[in-house]
């Protein structure tokens, strides 16, 4: 396997409130410089809610940066000083109405690994309980019950297209049939 390049640059050309962008020049071991531009994310969690219906609570919301509404499982940015477990009881309260008694981690993955470094923690969440919070002044959310045996097909149709919300629900699916 080759060497990893050597990072002899680094510069911040953006801060932004979500992210921010940083651009690192690299050296290969052969000598070769190339630039990457990073996106710095602090992280993210995605839940799966199951009800005691095995139904899926899942949110339908715009999205700016495609241009359409997605359907997706509930998600958000693990705030400063919050632990991932934290963030997705949270989120489950300001995204659907609902704590969960019964959280589970599924894993992690990365977003798009080739330019940004956000680590999306997947959970399952069962055993739901009522409680609301707040949610964010600028999201405009409904909840969608999807039976859990919908899901492969609304995946496959292209119903559900959001890439957290894909692997969020495989994961669960496999857990889900055992």
């Amino acid at each position: 396997m080759a060497e990893n390049p050597q990072r002899i640059d680094q510069q911040t050309i953006f801060n932004g409130r979500v992210f921010d962008v940083r651009v690192d020049t690299l050296l290969t071991a052969d000598g070769r410089r190339y630039t990457r531009e990073i996106v710095q994310h602090p992280g993210a969690v995605a839940i799966v809610p199951i009800d005691a219906e095995d139904n899926v609570l899942m949110v339908r919301q715009y999205r700016h940066a495609v241009g359409q509404s997605l359907l997706e499982i509930p998600a958000g940015v693990v705030e400063s000083g919050e632990s991932p477990d934290d963030t997705a009881q949270r989120e489950l309260q300001e995204e659907i109405g609902f704590a969960t008694r019964n959280l589970r981690a599924l894993g992690g993955v990365y977003s798009s690994p080739g330019f940004c470094d956000e680590l999306l923690y997947l959970y399952i969440a069962r055993d739901l309980i009522a409680s609301r919070l707040p949610g964010d002044e600028d999201e405009d959310i409904s909840v969608e019950r999807i039976p859990m045996s919908n899901v492969d097909r609304l995946i496959r149709l292209g119903e559900i297209q959001d890439a957290k919300s894909v692997a969020g629900l495989l994961m669960a699916r496999y857990l889900f049939a055992q």
